[in-house]
């Protein structure tokens, strides 16, 4: 069990980042389904964290991704121990339960996500500890191939939950889900969040997490300004929809990204097509890097951003677009680590097609120094 002191919320199981928490639940799924534990009793996970975290999106798209069935349950909104277990039914002069129109059927394999656990009352909290030993209850059981995952807020502090006992917590694995801002900017460049947005977050990722503002309502957010090409030109809708859905630390943070010029900053995309390096690219970026001290953040958002979209988009740049990505390598105010670190993961990504960026001498003689090449 964690404690986080300023807030004694009681978290449950290692505190992790979601590629973190994605490797967790592999290797437990793979684990139930190997041949020698075949047969033996499955254990659920439960996922605990923040609110807007991004725990039910986790586990949503950990089954997309890897091609399982999912059902998912809010057990919050149940109010009477049917909505769990079923309505009676006579047949046969017997009385028997049918199955809620929730409970999977098919054969799988597959996930029941049952979220915000905590959130239900003490009584439905009960009747799901049978579901989470033996995967069954008095009317209905899970296909063989389908796993719990569960979700849930932290105890204490100031959130309305349920406190489990050990007679519950015991039933499941448990881990923790955290919030990290590089994970996260991957998440938001393969799922198309505004770009500003993206650089927003990398920019100032402590101004990230609070009472409201959440990576969820910063999605939400970045959705409403999409359709408004210029936020400075319309800065007072801009706050108001900020204020809507975020912290006032967050409001003033975003509103001075704004006034200064960041949400301008030149795209990844806009790096690749440009026909004049130089005067698009370099120029903006220097005006804005080189006032006064040297805005390494602002230039190490850059970089992951760039090593991001490459990577996550496949991009197979033709020759003016990898000319483009050699020019940015070579900028001449990016500091040597950053520069070094850029052509490192660039070079080393999942996209094989950025591997002709070493015939540029400067590119290649990095990354041979990587290789433990240099001298």
């Amino acid at each position: 069990m964690q404690e986080e002191p300023t807030a004694h919320y009681q978290y449950y199981g290692t505190a992790s980042k979601a590629s973190e928490v994605n490797a967790f639940i592999d290797h437990i799924l793979a684990n139930q389904g190997h041949p020698r534990t075949t047969g033996q009793q499955r254990t659920p996970i439960c996922i605990w964290g923040k609110h807007g975290i991004g725990k039910t999106e986790l586990v949503a798209s950990w089954a997309k991704e890897k091609g399982y069935a999912f059902a998912y349950i809010a057990p919050a909104q149940f109010e009477e121990m049917g909505d769990l277990i079923g309505m009676p039914s006579i047949e046969h002069g017997k009385t028997v339960f049918k199955a809620p129109a929730w409970v999977p059927t098919a054969e799988g394999p597959g996930i029941l996500l049952i979220d915000d656990v905590n959130r239900a009352d003490d009584r439905i909290l009960r009747g799901i500890m049978q579901l989470l030993q033996n995967y069954e209850l008095v009317s209905w059981q899970l296909p063989a191939q389908w796993h719990i995952i569960l979700t849930a807020n932290p105890d204490g502090g100031d959130y309305s939950v349920t406190p489990m006992d050990d007679a519950m917590l015991t039933r499941m694995l448990h881990i923790t889900l955290t919030f990290d801002v590089l994970e996260w900017a991957k998440w938001a460049e393969k799922n198309e969040i505004d770009p500003r947005g993206i650089q927003f977050v990398l920019t100032h990722p402590t101004s990230l997490i609070g009472e409201r503002t959440t990576p969820r309502t910063l999605v939400q957010f970045f959705a409403h300004l999409a359709s408004i090409p210029d936020l400075r030109q319309q800065l007072p809708l801009v706050k108001s929809l900020a204020d809507s859905c975020l912290d006032e630390n967050t409001v003033t943070a975003f509103v001075t990204f704004v006034m200064q010029g960041l949400d301008r900053l030149p795209q990844p995309a806009e790096l690749l097509r440009s026909s004049n390096f130089e005067q698009e690219i370099q120029q903006p970026i220097a005006a804005v890097v080189q006032q006064g001290t040297l805005r390494v953040d602002i230039l190490a958002s850059l970089c992951t951003r760039l090593v991001n979209y490459l990577s996550l988009h496949d991009i197979q740049p033709n020759p003016q677009e990898l000319a483009n990505i050699q020019a940015f390598i070579k900028l001449p105010f990016l500091p040597s680590d950053l520069r070094f670190a850029l052509a490192q993961d660039l070079v080393g990504s999942p996209n094989p097609h950025l591997g002709a960026l070493i015939g540029d001498p400067v590119i290649g003689k990095l990354v041979l120094e990587g290789m433990g090449g240099g001298e």
